[in-house]
């Protein structure tokens, strides 16, 4: 069994040597090449990984698993930035940002079509991998569209929010999870289990991210922080504050969120504690947690077999960035 420190490391080293993009059209290529370059934490290709060395040796379909999933993961990335007008992605100028908005659509395309070219290589039950594939596609698709219509409304439930983030964030990892025990042959009750376990290790990772955006370090983030406040991105602390809000407090947040003052983000933070919102978040990733690890016990699979998966999710869910 690896760890996930030894798969990232063979990962990134197969990414970038594998790299399959020409050298022209240059505005094209050489953005995709750099934001791959500029890393990230490279969790869902290893999540592919892991969830194949749970049932045997990792197989030469798993690293194609590996690289489509992440591929497909930075396309949403970059198309994500250009909905949101964000600046900066894992602590550099975002693509649209640097090459301009063309760079970033088409860019954003070619890499979901390559994300396709590496799922064609696979020989071991590629029909029910490209089934969940594509199906996990579409949510991801979905979930964005939630978020942007959220950015409309203001009635937004804490319900409808954790769809949103279970379509646009979990099933990314639980697809990536079950892809991999798909093509190391899984086609029992494990492979839905482990889904299981990735969905709501997914929605817990979002809900710490949630949390980290406001009161992260920015420089660890490699973001700016406070995106999501200064964005009015309906979030789970911002619907938390909603609901537990007095009626001067429901003010002060309906007035933060008309206001483009340079305390913006400041006193937003302020609000989240006064409401309790911040303790609410980290209550519910708390228990999304206790599901995914719960789900993680009752795979039928040697414990020493999922020691590295344990602890991969224990280090996501404590972590600071």
């Amino acid at each position: 069994m690896h760890s996930f420190k030894e798969l990232a490391t063979q990962f990134e080293t197969r990414l970038k040597q594998e790299m399959p993009f020409p050298q022209k059209p240059e505005l094209l290529y050489t953005p995709l090449r750099d934001f791959l370059d500029a890393g990230g934490k490279r969790i869902r290709p290893i999540l592919c990984l892991m969830g194949n060395e749970l049932i045997g040796d990792i197989t030469p379909d798993a690293w194609f698993g590996a690289k489509a999933v992440e591929y497909l993961h930075n396309y949403t990335l970059i198309h994500d930035d250009i909905m949101d007008a964000a600046p900066l992605r894992r602590g550099k100028p975002t693509v649209h940002q640097q090459y301009g908005l063309t760079a970033g659509i088409l860019g954003g395309d070619a890499l979901c079509i390559y994300a396709y070219e590496e799922l064609a290589k696979i020989k071991t039950n590629l029909a029910p991998t490209l089934s969940l594939f594509n199906r996990t596609a579409i949510q991801v698709c979905e979930g964005q569209q939630m978020d942007m219509d959220f950015e409309r409304r203001t009635d937004v439930s804490i319900d409808e929010y954790l769809l949103m983030i279970t379509l646009k964030t979990s099933v990314l990892l639980a697809c990536s999870l079950k892809m991999g025990a798909l093509i190391g042959g899984s086609t029992g009750g494990n492979a839905d289990k482990l889904y299981e376990f990735g969905k709501h290790l997914g929605i817990a990772f979002q809900l710490q991210d949630d949390y980290l955006d406001a009161f992260g370090d920015a420089a660890k983030l490699g973001k700016q922080q406070g995106g999501d406040i200064l964005a009015n991105k309906k979030t789970y602390l911002l619907l938390s504050a909603h609901q537990k809000a007095n009626a001067t407090e429901q003010q002060q947040i309906n007035n933060l969120l008309q206001s483009d003052a340079h305390n913006k983000v400041a006193d937003m933070k302020a609000l989240y504690c006064a409401t309790g919102a911040d303790v609410a978040c980290k209550e519910a990733m708390q228990y999304y947690s206790q599901l995914a690890f719960s789900g993680l016990q009752d795979l039928a699979i040697p414990q020493k077999r999922k020691g590295p998966l344990q602890e991969l999710a224990e280090f996501l869910l404590q972590r600071d960035f």
